[in-house]
């Protein structure tokens, strides 16, 4: 086969790296965006955190937002052409303000002396676990048997390692040769700890455990451990005619049994300690206020880092700029400067494009669902999608899907995801398009309304639903309540 040439003239799209720099920013939740600045200002040393800067003194805000930011290509691959074609006054010149100064500190912004957000400090599940090992009157092999059972404890409290693992693991980890024996003898220990049940390997353990540090309680307790010890298949599935039969009990005894097991805790490490998960405490990075009818849509301050680029990397070009003898090794030194300077740059306009994008597309939510953030009610919410907010920003799907992925916002009505405003649409009789979470919001209060002694099926739901207008079919209410995490009507009857 002969070797050829030719020329092919194609159409590709090809992101820019400030555009993935982007992309990755606009994901990054406030929480994150601290950490994240950090990273590239130990990264880059001609990125500076900028000092708050006077009032008199000219700075960029985002009132000047109006339209995007287009990003410039500042790719250099470090050879003497790209040097020749450095204009080092694009650098030095005397408008500093010009080369990145930002400082987005205006009315669009949270102020943190009027939102404070707090931040608990607390002692970790397993370091509370920890302190009361150290109680025990263990030697130093049994300490460190003890420690490796706590260290396999889940943050709900159980542990679901098995005996023999916990033996594995103690021979190749650490160097202890021990029976099975000497773990269960030992964890009985752990199982007195604090809170009650922690250290079972079942739920069916957990509850056994917490109703016998209860045992002094009476009579009541010892049918409560009968029933979880011989019927808990019958329990988990609320057929409690069959233990008030198999136990004898009238009616006011098997209530009074019951309602002792439900109060007891089914996830004893739940609550105990921090947790590393996001959703034990949430900073919002947007604030909605109804000033008088009018809503004021402000971002976190925390979004607003005050960057600028370095005077040293600038005072650096301006002596090599006025210097008559220009050598290899400083002409090097220049275009790591500039290589410095411009990736500096990128992500100050990275950042500055990410407030940008943040606040048009929560200023377009809060229209969209004004209604809702007047009245904070989630019947007056309107059907809204990910294409509705996009064509009326003009941006693109996948960028307001990014937006709202893991963003909150803070309202009079509480915090809220802003995924929790998204939803479809669903034609009432009277043939007017409502959200489908204004639905199950009627569907939640038919439910807690309910007789919990005869709950309603979803036969009697979807029939409650269409007096009201909602025509929907019963697989759909079905599909909306476990969306809801309301288990089916047999589950939620008590007695």
């Amino acid at each position: 086969m002969s070797l050829s040439q030719r020329l092919q003239q194609k159409l590709s799209q090809k992101l820019s790296p400030q555009q993935i720099q982007l992309m990755k920013l606009l994901q990054v939740p406030t929480a994150h965006l601290e950490e994240r600045v950090k990273e590239e200002l130990e990264e880059n040393p001609a990125l500076e955190a900028g000092e708050d800067i006077p009032d008199d003194k000219e700075v960029d805000t985002l009132n000047d937002l109006d339209e995007p930011i287009d990003g410039e290509d500042f790719e250099n691959d470090g050879s003497e052409e790209d040097y020749d074609n450095i204009d080092i006054s694009d650098y030095v010149s005397e408008g500093d303000d010009e080369v990145g100064d930002y400082r987005y500190r205006d009315d669009n912004y949270g102020n943190n002396e009027t939102k404070t957000i707090p931040h608990r400090v607390e002692t970790t599940f397993y370091e509370t676990l920890r302190n009361q090992l150290l109680m025990l009157n263990l030697d130093d092999r049994q300490r460190r048997i003890a420690d490796q059972i706590v260290g396999s404890i889940d943050d709900d409290g159980y542990l679901r390692r098995s005996v023999a693992s916990l033996v594995d693991d103690l021979a190749f980890r650490q160097n202890i040769i021990c029976k099975e024996s000497e773990i269960k003898e030992l964890l009985r220990m752990i199982q007195q700890f604090d809170p009650p049940g922690v250290g079972a390997r079942d739920l069916q353990e957990c509850l056994l455990l917490q109703l016998k540090r209860r045992k002094s309680d009476g009579f009541k307790v010892d049918i409560a451990i009968d029933v979880i010890e011989k019927h808990f298949d019958e329990f988990t599935k609320k057929h409690y005619d069959k233990i008030q039969k198999s136990l004898n009990l009238e009616d006011d005894g098997i209530r009074e049994v019951i309602n002792q097991i439900i109060k007891l805790n089914p996830k004893p490490g739940g609550e105990v300690g921090e947790s590393d998960k996001m959703q034990s405490y949430v900073v919002p990075d947007f604030f909605v206020l109804n000033n008088n009818g009018k809503l004021d849509v402000t971002l976190n301050s925390k979004n607003a880092p005050d960057l600028r680029i370095s005077e040293g990397y600038r005072d650096m070009l301006k002596d090599y700029d006025k210097s008559k003898k220009k050598d290899r090794r400083q002409k090097e030194a220049v275009l790591f400067i500039k290589q410095k300077i411009d990736s500096a740059k990128w992500f100050i306009d990275a950042i500055r494009q990410r407030q940008h994008t943040l606040l048009i597309t929560m200023r377009t939510i809060v229209d969209y669902q004004r209604q809702f953030f007047l009245t904070g009610e989630e019947t007056d919410m309107r059907p809204m999608i990910l294409k509705d907010i996009a064509e009326s920003t003009g941006l693109d799907i996948s960028t307001v899907s990014r937006v709202a992925s893991s963003k909150f916002v803070q309202t009079e009505f509480g915090t809220y995801r802003l995924k929790f405003f998204f939803s479809e649409s669903l034609v009432t009789d009277s043939g007017e398009e409502v959200s489908t979470r204004e639905v199950k919001k009627i569907l939640s209060d038919l439910i807690e309304g309910e007789n919990k002694r005869k709950p309603l099926s979803d036969e009697k739901l979807t029939t409650e639903l269409q007096i009201k207008g909602y025509q929907i079919a019963r697989r759909t209410v079905a599909k909306y309540r476990e969306q809801l995490g309301v288990p089916v009507a047999r589950l939620r009857k008590e007695l």
